[in-house]
């Protein structure tokens, strides 16, 4: 005997395994990341400053960032189903011989340096007396098919290049400065207490040609001793772009009126002479600033502001390079409330 299905089963059968199918799809995670926006969080419920001067009233200042998570199959195959998300593949956020834990924790350590700095920066605006210097810069991430790889690795600190002391990121680009690519360098890295020398060979940087490059993302590597007790607690919040932030905040608690009664945005990293250094995720920010309802986004000048703005809508942009010059851009707007 022969059973024939019908147009009407043929076609529950055929839904069950689309639903199957997108179940799969939906559940199954695949090799590459993806980054999407998050809502911007306030900062001051996350300090505390012994005698806080804050002043009440509305504003305030947010702290932005991107979540980021395993992409599903399906976020694969159409990360568009995901507003404002970006497909990272595993290659380019992972260093090579570096796994997820591994990433996270240097993500939360990146966390702790820029509380430090930021908290170092604001307080030295304010006029407090810090025992803050750069001691090296910091290597963050290491970059698939340059030179660096296999040779340094995240938590490495470059203290010289050829003999010469590098104590911040802008002394490395100085150093760096007389070499053309395709020459060797000579690096003194230190991890811990291990101390040792890497020969590198330079290459070109793919946006400037004539430009070296070894293939490393570098954060400011510093020893601060601070004069007043300041604690942040970002719970599982990482990396290094909310420096900005706090030190902002850091400034309101103790008393500066820095927001003027406005919801004001900030991502950059800080050095300690208070220059801010571009970031990552700048897109996924912009959307979570725009989605909070926030008034002012401060990022760092160049290309961080051209993208803040194709994806701001009506949140007020405000591209700085430096703590001083974001101060000047809000001492600009008219007191609210």
């Amino acid at each position: 005997m022969r059973r024939f299905l019908t147009p009407v089963r043929l076609l529950l059968a055929g839904g069950a395994l689309l639903v199957i199918a997108a179940a799969v799809l939906w559940l199954v995670p695949s090799n590459d990341y993806i980054f999407l926006p998050d809502r911007a969080r306030a900062v001051a419920p996350l300090v505390h400053v012994p005698g806080s001067k804050r002043q009440r009233g509305p504003g305030g200042i947010y702290l932005v960032d991107v979540l980021v998570r395993r992409a599903s199959l399906l976020e694969q195959l159409a990360p568009s189903i995901r507003d404002g998300s970006t497909l990272v593949p595993k290659s380019a956020f992972e260093s090579p011989g570096e796994n997820q834990s591994q990433r996270e924790q240097a993500d939360l350590q990146a966390m702790s340096r820029s509380q430090d700095i930021g908290t170092a920066v604001a307080l030295r605006e304010l006029g407090y007396r810090v025992r803050a210097r750069p001691i090296g810069v910091l290597i963050d991430a290491v970059i698939p098919g340059t030179p660096a790889v296999s040779r340094l690795r995240p938590g490495d600190m470059i203290t010289a290049v050829d003999g010469q002391r590098v104590r911040s990121q802008k002394e490395l680009q100085h150093r760096l400065s007389g070499v053309r690519p395709g020459q060797t360098i000579v690096l003194r890295v230190q991890n811990g207490k291990s101390v040792r020398s890497e020969t590198i060979r330079t290459i070109a940087e793919p946006r400037h040609p004539k430009r070296p490059f070894i293939g490393v993302v570098i954060e400011q590597a510093a020893s601060i001793d601070l004069p007043v007790h300041v604690t942040i607690n970002t719970g599982d919040i990482g990396g290094p772009s909310a420096g900005l932030a706090f030190a902002l905040d850091v400034m309101e608690e103790l008393g500066r009126n820095v927001d003027r009664g406005y919801k004001v945005a900030a991502t950059g990293e800080l050095e300690l002479n208070g220059a801010v250094i571009p970031v990552g995720g700048v897109k996924q920010k912009t959307i979570g600033a725009r989605q909070s309802h926030v008034d002012v986004l401060l990022v760092p000048a160049g290309e961080n502001a051209a993208t803040a703005r194709q994806y701001a809508g009506r949140v007020k942009v405000f591209a700085v390079r430096s703590i001083q010059q974001a101060l000047r851009r809000l001492a600009t707007l008219p007191q609210r409330g």
